[in-house]
């Protein structure tokens, strides 16, 4: 059996329909009705973890560089024994920091990959990413139709998929790593690498994402395979 890991804002009790869509399938997903809602954007905890390419397109649209998104935006927290950045929740009501007054998203159209997924989970496979819906996760009734590659509103989406593939990948390399790991300071050793290489080194915001993470994925993958041996 395939070893796959879903990705999604999910709770552990939350239930799937049971099958897996592709980018061209059609769902029921948009509201009709969402003036103002943002049941989806409160009380996360740290569960809106992101990738290299959410902090490229934060950075890139908000002007702003890592270390001046981890001042208020951002934050770092363990996932699965590896240090990853995810969106600050704030206040009493444990609100995304970017809802605007209005409760709305002032980042929609640069939103993280999580964000842009709800009420979608990622499945991933060995070369193929799947969708599944996650049936009770977003209360709003009156939904319609909409094609999977539509919600998600990514540009370059196969791109992007491709470069989701290849950062599960080698996050499940350096996890079985880090848990392998004899001694606490060769962990924190790698995780504070792998942290600085993918995220607080900048990127060229001007320039094409993906050439410049495949160039940082191969001085992972090296230092991963020296470690396994």
């Amino acid at each position: 059996m395939k070893n796959v890991r879903n990705e999604s804002m999910q709770k552990e009790n939350d239930l799937t329909d049971g099958k897996q869509y592709g980018l061209n399938d059609m769902m029921k997903l948009s509201c009709q009705d969402c003036a103002g809602c943002a049941s989806c954007c409160e009380g996360m905890g740290n569960s809106v973890v992101l990738t290299p390419y959410d902090v490229f397109e934060l950075e890139r649209n908000l002007g702003m560089n890592f270390e001046q998104l981890m001042q208020e935006k951002i934050e770092l927290s363990i996932n699965d024994g590896m240090i990853l950045p995810n969106l600050k929740m704030a206040g009493e009501g444990e609100c995304c920091v970017f809802l605007n007054e209005e409760g709305r998203c002032s980042i929609h159209t640069f939103r993280p990959g999580i964000c842009r997924l709800f009420p979608l989970g990622r499945q991933y496979g060995e070369s193929k990413i799947s969708y599944i819906f996650l049936e009770h996760a977003c209360p709003k009734p009156n939904k319609t139709k909409v094609k999977i590659k539509k919600w998600l509103g990514i540009p370059d989406i196969e791109q992007n998929e491709n470069f989701l593939l290849n950062w599960y990948k080698l996050k499940k390399q350096a996890i079985e790593l880090i848990e392998r790991a004899k001694e606490d300071t060769m962990a924190k050793e790698l995780n504070m690498y792998l942290l600085n290489l993918f995220f607080v080194q900048p990127y060229d915001t001007k320039q094409d994402f993906y050439s410049q993470f495949e160039v940082r994925r191969s001085m992972a993958e090296k230092l991963l395979c020296q470690l396994a041996k």
